[in-house]
């Protein structure tokens, strides 16, 4: 019976918000992904919104384009350079904490005149969770009557699932991202090897022609023929 009642408040916990915290505030920040071509000779900058004393993190990868390199930059929200390279494949940085405003994140590939670049990047917060919606999440799950099991450790099985489950996910991105960027290499390296095959092929063709005409050459009697 006691089991039955935890299980009922913590379904409550999970559906309902938490007590102190109304329904108007602000919605969390959510993790993001975005993949973009970034023309040659052109630098693109894009800008994100982040809370107060959380952690942001920040990955990229260069998927097609020559080289398969770009200039990276991040700046904070006061516009102090926090991130600076040069003619990188990939990277991942950390910001923590955060401070609130908007995070600049600029790529360039301006050292490029020819080729164009497929960029993909992804935004990872984890907020820390507030004093207060901690008490009100124990102020709604605990019971009058002593429990034999603890929602503190319920709750941190669930925290920890979460937080595996969303490394999983961010994972699977991640190597969704090294599969185009090896795709895209791979159909690039098929595309040379089809055309200098074919010039390869060209060549040896008139090569043989030119050989099987020079060789008549040789055979022909162009001695003036007696009448």
């Amino acid at each position: 019976m006691m089991a039955a009642s935890a299980a009922l408040a913590l379904a409550l916990w999970l559906l309902l918000p938490p007590i102190g915290v109304g329904l108007a505030g602000p919605p969390p920040i959510q993790d993001g992904e975005f993949t973009f071509l970034l023309p040659a000779g052109r630098k693109q900058c894009f800008y994100q919104s982040a809370p107060a004393n959380a952690s942001l993190e920040t990955e990229y990868q260069v998927i097609g384009g020559a080289g398969l390199d770009v200039d990276f930059t991040l700046e904070s929200p006061q516009g102090v350079l926090l991130v600076s390279e040069s003619r990188k494949a990939d990277g991942v940085h950390t910001v923590e904490p955060t401070e609130a405003g908007d995070y600049r994140l600029c790529f360039d590939n301006s050292f490029s005149t020819i080729s164009e670049k497929l960029v993909f990047f992804e935004l990872i917060f984890d907020s820390l969770q507030d004093d207060e919606e901690v008490e009100g999440w124990a102020e709604a799950v605990e019971p009058e009557e002593m429990l034999d099991v603890k929602m503190g450790d319920i709750k941190e099985s669930i925290e920890t699932m979460r937080t595996r489950l969303e490394r999983s996910i961010q994972m699977l991105t991640l190597l969704r991202a090294f599969e185009a960027r090896d795709r895209n290499l791979q159909e690039g390296n098929l595309e040379r090897v089809n055309f200098w095959s074919a010039v390869n092929v060209a060549v040896l063709l008139l090569v043989a022609v030119l050989q099987v005409c020079t060789l008549k050459r040789f055979f022909q009697d162009k001695r003036p023929v007696p009448t």
